[in-house]
């Protein structure tokens, strides 16, 4: 599996990049490759992965985004067990619920371009 940490190009430093090598670490753990890609870079180039997530450090909102192919959504990832895996690895640093499962957020679309 493959994805992407977007972060933002113009803020740099020790806090930043500490932060970003513990998500990158634990993602190799579960054997996913986690590329780290500023907002510029995915400005100029998309790259294909399974998943792109965002780091608000304003918030400290950590937001994911997913494309899923064939008959099941998203929620049904829950029972694959490298995903229960991440979310127990991942528990410490993100809001779950009872079964570490992530609290997701329903967010409304705004706009939509092909």
């Amino acid at each position: 599996m493959t994805g992407i940490l977007a972060i933002n190009h113009f803020l740099k430093g020790d806090k930043f990049n500490e932060l970003h090598n513990h998500l990158t670490n634990c993602a190799k753990k579960m054997n996913i490759d986690l590329k780290i890609k500023t907002n510029l870079e995915l400005a100029l180039n998309i790259p294909q992965a399974d998943f792109v997530l965002f780091w608000d450090k304003d918030t400290n909102i950590l937001f994911a985004y997913q494309e899923v192919e064939g008959e099941e959504g998203s929620q049904d990832l829950g029972g694959n067990p490298i995903v229960q895996k991440w979310w127990d690895y991942m528990a410490d640093i993100m809001e779950v619920n009872p079964d570490n499962s992530p609290v997701s957020i329903p967010l409304d679309e705004r706009f939509y371009m092909e």
